[in-house]
């Protein structure tokens, strides 16, 4: 579920723009994920998630559910050649948006223990750096995290959603989660961490 820009013009499920808390959101994300709504206001319109995330979907809906509400992720990759003729590898890794603050706990407790890489940062946290996910050629190519100032949460993330859902936006945190190393063995971890936590929180 790599992030994409929307496209001006789109017309959203009216549901999406009487969202009232995290919770809807979180609720709406994962019937996105699971292919009963079309679009969501951060991504390409009419499209469902990368074909990448198929297999991830139970993992990511399950987590909206329960209160982690995810807005990029990706599998870990091993080394292959890319379109352009480079080696691209990539590690697995999610990133979204959580309030309640006994999920947050537990969420990086379980990635520190596990040994995964973590960032917490809020929506004044300027200082929040990222954590590269992708290679090309070797080189840094996408990263997750990183600071996300007020006009990108409204305009290119959240565009066009209920302004409760929004108010509860601004007031959470933003937990990214990513494997210590590229490819797809290490990879797993940063799933079977989000199973295991959330299969201990009630759903939000």
């Amino acid at each position: 579920m790599k992030l994409r820009l929307p496209v001006l013009g789109r017309r959203l499920d009216r549901r999406w723009k009487t969202a009232a808390t995290l919770a809807d959101l979180g609720d709406l994300m994962a019937l996105w994920l699971e292919g009963e709504i079309a679009s969501w206001p951060g991504y390409a319109p009419g499209c469902g998630p990368d074909e990448e995330t198929r297999e991830l979907i139970p993992t990511l809906a399950a987590a909206n559910r329960a209160g982690y509400i995810t807005i990029a992720s990706q599998p870990g990759v091993d080394p292959e050649s890319g379109f352009d003729g480079l080696i691209w590898t990539q590690k697995a890794a999610v990133e979204g948006f959580v309030r309640d603050r006994v999920l947050l706990r537990a969420l990086v407790d379980a990635a520190y223990e596990a040994g995964l890489d973590a960032e917490v940062a809020d929506t004044l946290d300027t200082g929040a750096r990222g954590i590269v996910v992708t290679l090309r050629g070797g080189e840094p190519y996408t990263d997750f995290g990183g600071y996300l100032g007020g006009a990108k949460l409204r305009h290119t993330i959240w565009p066009g959603i209920g302004s409760g859902a929004l108010d509860d936006v601004f007031h959470a945190v933003r937990v990214t989660l990513a494997a210590p190393e590229y490819g797809a063995a290490p990879g797993a971890r940063v799933w079977e961490v989000l199973d295991s936590v959330i299969g201990r929180v009630p759903t939000a």
